[in-house]
């Protein structure tokens, strides 16, 4: 009988595993059961292009209908998978069909948190492609828009709004500054006057005590006692993981399925993508990543794993993720923010471009936060972990083109 292996999530984890399984000859069957009734589609020009409309669900999609036959590849598409029998070796979906596999790859990933005030008429997660058009349709019926969280997916949301000339946006966050999480106060305090300069009103440091609904919209309540009218109210505090279904498995699951670091939950079952909690090669501990770089390239090594489970390898994920709001490109890699050491390097544009270095205590890159500056950018992500802050700095330093030729010095 010829080996299966079956993959629950058809978003990009999934599919990479999918496509780098046959990349790597494997002959087996290789099942993709997702739960959406569309193409698998990429996720982050939701917030972006999609909402903005200059692109379209067929521009985005991952895997058409005929790449999937002609890879040999099995698409279950609008069937959720409902339990995982990790000892018979059984994936059931919810119409009560079971599928076989030799090794299961879990890349259901995550799922925008709810919001916790309901889900009255108006008010948005941002998470599918479904989300993506129907927040389209109600933002181009016009009317205030308040965004709730100020991370990626909420500052993203604000800038594609006000492309589309939306004129009145408030973006509303606990913290003191945009993208905080990842972002040292500097940094996100100039991405704050980015969003001001682009006629965003910012409501920082101030929490959302509820959404209500009166007779012509939403009124948001702050936490010091404001009310903003809206028309549409745009929820973006976090994500959580897609693990629910596994509750009953056996499987270790704590923010996400646990697994060693060649990405294994147990004998045969491996995770990739946001919902795969995995130790981090240099800082210790478990974590996921939620990003699309670290999804891809998981999917290779699981992928391979698969392939040649007598020569493992061990996924050791440098973080990247980027973000496009206006006219700049915000790029991340490895551990920025908080309490770590950094310094500023101005770029080509010192008014536009510019790249953040952080240190660890030892002196040690850690990571880099650059704006509009794709050179800087390259040098770092080779980099973390490996030089010192002053060596990073100085090859970033280089990159700057000359005042007087453009040519990079």
């Amino acid at each position: 009988m010829s080996p299966v292996t079956v993959i629950v999530g058809s978003s990009v984890g999934g599919v990479r595993t999918a496509q780098a399984l046959r990349s790597r000859g494997y002959a087996g069957d290789v099942v993709l059961v997702g739960e959406e009734t569309v193409a698998p589609y990429d996720k982050p020009p939701l917030s972006k292009g999609v909402l903005a409309g200059t692109s379209t669900g067929d521009d985005i999609t991952l895997l058409t209908e005929s790449a999937a036959r002609d890879a040999g590849i099995r698409l279950l598409l609008g069937r959720a998978a409902t339990r995982l029998d990790v000892a018979g070796h059984r994936v059931e979906l919810a119409d009560g069909e079971q599928l076989r596999y030799d090794d299961v790859v879990l890349a259901t990933g995550a799922q925008a948190r709810p919001s916790p005030w309901g889900a009255p008429p108006g008010l948005h997660v941002l998470r599918t492609l479904a989300d993506a058009t129907t927040l389209a349709r109600d933002l181009r019926r016009g009317g205030p828009l308040v965004v709730i969280g100020a991370g990626f997916v909420g500052a993203e949301v604000a800038a594609t709004a006000r492309g589309l000339g939306v004129r009145d946006v408030t973006l509303v966050d606990p913290a003191p500054a945009p993208m905080s999480r990842v972002l040292d106060p500097a940094v996100a305090g100039w991405f704050a006057r980015l969003h001001a300069e682009h006629g965003v009103t910012t409501r920082f440091g101030v929490g959302v005590d509820g959404v209500e609904q009166v007779e012509d919209g939403l009124v948001v309540r702050l936490g010091d006692g404001t009310p903003l009218p809206a028309a549409t109210v745009v929820v973006g505090i976090g994500a959580v993981p897609n693990d629910d279904w596994l509750r009953t498995s056996g499987l270790r699951l704590d923010d996400g399925v646990v697994c060693d670091r060649f990405s294994r939950a147990a004998d045969h079952v491996h995770a990739v993508g946001d919902v795969a909690r995995v130790p981090h090669p240099r800082r210790g501990g478990l974590g996921r990543a939620e990003h699309w770089t670290n999804a891809v390239e998981q999917a290779a090594c699981v992928a391979h794993n698969i392939v040649r489970p007598d020569a493992p390898r061990v996924h050791e994920p440098v973080e990247y993720v980027w973000s496009d709001q206006y006219d700049r490109t915000l790029q991340l890699t490895g551990h920025t923010g908080g309490a770590l050491g950094h310094v500023l390097v101005p770029g080509p544009d010192p008014e536009r471009s510019f790249a953040a270095l952080y240190a660890e205590p030892d002196g040690t890159f850690a990571g880099a936060v650059t704006v509009s500056w794709p050179r800087a950018l390259v040098v770092c992500r080779k980099a973390a972990g490996t030089m010192s802050l002053e060596e990073v700095r100085q090859l970033v330093s280089a990159r700057r083109p000359s005042a007087r030729t453009g040519a990079v010095t």
